[in-house]
């Protein structure tokens, strides 16, 4: 029978490694803060290439077990795990709210995205077919099988602390392999707690294992999985900085890899849109995390036949938004992560003003809340010469860029290294198909704010990464194809 957990049973301060909570080898520990005050939510181990390495050899011991298990019984591990996450939904969420600062509605959102993913993956594990294909010579038999790659590598942002790790264990687990993970250091408990449920619903010691690490010391920590060659597969979601570096230090062991790495989405609205519904696309799509997530649109092109209505509506509506702290029961904005996105986000709107953008509503911190927050902000007269043109604010800014005609915009919305998520709006069926083609992105929102499902691939293109999560594709990256062939059949 499993256990029910409260918040603070949830909260777990060390390291998660062949099925016992265990401290850094080390000792050292660092802090967890309360975005929206700074307060110390807890003091959690501190990881190194040390912990990396035990964590590895918990993980590829526990391997051979794990491969052999039939997807039946991994699929009803799966729908285990599921089941208590939704149970403690309320204490996921709270907890997600309070060392990530969203507010507890998206937080209870999150949670059931993140479960989603388990409860798709656990249908998808007994799924994983091969093929007996067709016969090239006679007294010869070939065929394709799928088996599980091996040892996993996760690592996980900030942003969405369970949403995302759920993503990337289910998989790997519903495949068959093990897993060694390290969230953000901004956001590890979530993680931690969702590891705690895992094992309550049966997985095997050493199948899943979890280390947290600060920043500097979760280099050294992530180091060691890249050159040790049982990790055989690297899964990572966060900047296109860390990406390459992934990728380039993973080569040596020529691992497989997927990235899902930084966005500049655009989000175009043409003159014979729907304007009510592209303003709630967009009010869906920007403001949600407060703008901290890789899908969200970073540059808003309206036609100029519907512009000025258009900016109306969108600063009326962000105007009313609420901003406080996830304790906050009304709150519909949070503060910012820490104190160096604030900055970037400060940044982006000073530059913005100075290069000619005028500020309809926002543009300013919230000290009187604390330092982290900032004004939902929606910026007219933008440019393709302001920082925010060309780098992801990741924060609650709308900048809103005027265009006249189609071949423009598409030109505009492609001018850039990323191809992430891009979303259009428009009644013009004929349009609908010419832009969807043209628009250079892995994901492409069609009069919809709200793109990301489990059953959907989720996944960019240029630099933006590569490999694709969700779906019935997602099981791909961590599985390798053998081919067997049978010979004097006949």
């Amino acid at each position: 029978m499993t256990r029910k957990f409260d918040t603070d049973q949830l909260v777990r301060t060390e390291n998660f490694i062949g099925g016992r909570w265990v401290p850094a080898s080390s000792g050292a520990r660092f802090a967890v803060v309360d975005p929206a005050d700074g307060a110390c939510i807890a003091e959690i181990a501190d990881s190194a290439a040390a912990d990396a390495r035990a964590a590895t050899d918990a993980a590829a011991a526990a391997l051979p077990a794990w491969r052999e298990t039939l997807p039946k019984e991994r699929a009803a591990i799966l729908r285990r795990w599921h089941a208590l996450i939704v149970e403690h939904e309320a204490q996921l969420a709270a907890l997600i709210s309070r060392e990530q600062g969203k507010p507890l509605a998206e937080g209870r959102g999150e949670v059931a995205y993140g479960a989603a993913y388990v409860a798709w993956f656990a249908e998808e594990a007994t799924r994983i077919d091969g093929d007996l294909l067709a016969q090239q010579q006679r007294g010869k038999r070939m065929s394709a099988v799928k088996e599980p790659i091996g040892v996993v590598a996760a690592i996980t942002p900030w942003n969405f602390p369970l949403a995302m790790i759920a993503r990337k264990i289910a998989p790997a687990l519903a495949a068959g392999c093990t897993v060694v993970g390290k969230p953000a250091e901004d956001t590890p408990l979530t993680a931690s707690a969702l590891v705690l449920l895992a094992h309550e619903a049966g997985v095997p010691a050493g199948v899943l294992n979890l280390i947290t690490a600060s920043r500097d010391r979760g280099i050294e920590a992530v180091a060691d999985w890249l050159h040790d060659s049982r990790v055989r597969k690297i899964t990572f979601t966060g900047s296109t900085a860390v990406g390459k570096y992934l990728a380039r230090e993973s080569a040596g062991t020529l691992k497989k890899v997927s990235l899902e790495l930084g966005g500049n989405a655009p989000f175009i609205v043409f003159d014979d849109a729907d304007l009510e519904a592209a303003v709630t696309g967009l009010m869906a799509s920007k403001f949600r995390n407060g703008g901290q997530t890789c899908v969200s649109p970073n540059r808003v092109y309206v036609q100029a036949g519907t512009y000025e209505r258009f900016a109306d509506l969108l600063a009326q509506r962000v105007a009313a938004l609420k901003v406080g702290p996830a304790s906050q029961p009304d709150a519909q904005i949070g503060p910012m992560i820490n104190a160096r996105a604030v900055d970037k986000i400060a940044r982006h709107v000073d530059d913005a003003v100075t290069r000619g953008a005028r500020v309809l509503t926002g543009g300013k911190r919230l000290p009187g809340l604390g330092p982290n927050f900032f004004a939902p902000t929606v910026l007219a007269q933008a440019n393709a010469g302001m920082l925010l043109c060309a780098e992801e604010t990741f924060g609650p800014v709308a900048p809103l860029f005027r265009f006249e005609d189609e071949q423009e915009v598409i030109d505009a919305a492609n001018a850039t290294p990323y191809g992430l998520a891009s979303y259009f709006y428009t009644n013009d069926i004929k349009r609908i198909e010419r832009v969807s083609r043209a628009l250079e992105a892995g994901i492409v929102g069609i009069n919809e704010g709200a793109i990301s499902s489990e059953a959907a691939p989720f996944g960019g293109i240029k630099e933006s990464g590569y490999g694709r999560e969700g779906s019935k594709y997602g099981l791909d990256d961590y599985l390798s194809i053998k081919y067997l062939c049978q010979g004097n059949l006949a």
